[in-house]
């Protein structure tokens, strides 16, 4: 009895693309947002708004900083301040606010930055900023998805096949990125 190598490949193409798809879904939805990093921030929503604070005349630093956290109603600690010039302070707080604030008028920026629901996480995970172990199971998916085309060329036989129409959509396949590489390199 012959080994039936087409049933085995379409049954490990299968199974291994139902293994892929979450994977698939998180690198394509990562994948699309950080193309377009050039446009917006895939990671975070950046809002900055014009603030008016009381402050106490002759306040020193830390009384500023007191006072425009309780006035802002900030409830993360403070990070870091530094004066870049006199007149003014920025104060950052711990990975969501910084102020940018006129200590002569009280009036000046605050920049929030919130992480984006998901997109954050999935971008966490597609550029690897998580190292360690992970780097090993992107590995693996990136093998999956190797055997995946290449088994993806073998499942159907004929002229649907790669025999047939498969070798031209494949050589097409080939030739895009080639064609961008030439062009933008």
């Amino acid at each position: 009895m012959a080994f039936k190598w087409r049933k085995w490949n379409n049954i490990l193409h299968r199974d291994i693309g139902y293994l892929a798809v979450g994977l698939t879904i998180i690198y394509a939805i990562s994948g699309i947002a950080v193309n377009h990093i050039d446009q917006w921030n895939p990671n975070y929503v950046i809002s900055q708004e014009t603030i008016k604070i009381h402050i106490p005349e002759n306040a020193k630093t830390g009384r500023i900083i007191d006072e425009t956290t309780r006035q802002l109603n900030i409830e993360v600690p403070v990070e870091s301040s530094f004066r870049p010039e006199p007149g003014r302070i920025r104060i950052f707080y711990t990975n969501q606010y910084t102020v940018d604030l006129n200590t002569k008028s009280g009036i000046g920026t605050i920049e929030r930055v919130k992480e984006r629901f998901l997109l954050y996480d999935f971008n966490f995970l597609h550029l690897n900023y998580a190292k360690k172990l992970w780097t090993y199971a992107a590995d693996v998916y990136a093998v999956a998805l190797l055997f995946l085309a290449v088994s993806g060329l073998f499942v159907l036989k004929g002229r649907k096949g790669f025999k047939g129409r498969g070798k031209w959509l494949t050589a097409i396949g080939i030739i895009l990125p080639v064609i961008f590489l030439i062009i933008y390199k």
